[in-house]
């Protein structure tokens, strides 16, 4: 840091294996890219190629070494994994990952109906290729899915080799762990903790009162997703109790998390 302030809450350091953020490309041009870096590389621990914007973006070898050069892992969005299962080319997906170098996956069924059983097998596949970072959640507003639901979903893809499990709330932050005006689903989400342990999820909130809400629930180190690549060092002053909206939940206490 440039200089010094008593009573900041200690963070985890890199390589982390909670305190997490990760940064949602969504199109950065190479360019962009370094730019976005030079800044925000000690506060970006892998970074996610939204949905299938992989498929169109031009110079993608060159970008993804940018991003490699930088000691920074990127993966593809589910929604990619999800458009080759759906057109039954698993093993295609397969071929992409190893063409690129990708060292993670993402898993996930939010736009397509995918038997729990056969989701989790292919978790299990590519778990044995890479790490694998799995979804549960859906991007229609308008299923609603239980609590124990969640729990008993999270925990069977952990079981099935996922690394992390990732709570889906889209890039807009309004489905899934959220309600369509991107409030927080509050007793979702301290029903889940009850039984998954924190470190082991990401959740998606791209809104900064929702960074807020688990920033003051779980601490600086909880693991926060599709964040824009203009907000990590606003959200990194938010972790720290250094902007209004935190200011005064760290002073005189002791950080735990």
């Amino acid at each position: 840091m440039n200089y010094t302030l008593n009573n900041i809450p200690e963070r985890t350091k890199k390589p982390r294996q909670y305190g997490f953020t990760m940064a949602m490309d969504k199109g950065l041009s190479i360019r962009e890219v370094e730019d976005f870096l030079s800044v925000c590389h000690d506060h970006v621990d892998i970074v996610k190629f939204g949905w299938a914007t992989s498929y169109v973006t031009p110079n993608l070898k060159e970008k993804i070494q940018v991003y490699r050069d930088a000691g920074i892992p990127v993966y593809f969005g589910g929604t990619l994994f999800e458009s080759f299962i759906v057109r039954d080319q698993f093993d295609d997906y397969c071929k992409v990952l190893e063409k690129y170098g990708i060292d993670y996956a993402e898993v996930s069924d939010g736009s397509i109906e995918l038997d729990h059983e056969k989701k989790c097998d292919y978790i299990s596949k590519l778990s044995e290729r890479v790490t694998v970072l799995s979804e549960v959640g859906s991007k229609d507003a308008e299923k609603i899915i239980p609590p124990y639901q969640w729990i008993k979903l999270m925990q069977d893809e952990l079981d099935a080799g996922a690394w992390k499990v990732i709570g889906e709330a889209r890039e807009g932050g309004n489905v899934g762990l959220f309600r369509s005006t991107g409030e927080v689903r509050s007793g979702l989400v301290q029903e889940i903790l009850t039984r998954i342990p924190f470190e082991k999820i990401i959740w998606e909130a791209p809104q900064k009162a929702q960074q807020v809400w688990f920033i003051k629930l779980l601490g600086a180190n909880v693991n926060l997703g599709n964040i824009a690549p203009n907000e990590i060092i606003p959200l990194e002053t938010i972790r720290l109790g250094l902007r209004g909206d935190t200011f005064n939940h760290f002073l005189n206490s002791t950080i735990e998390k």
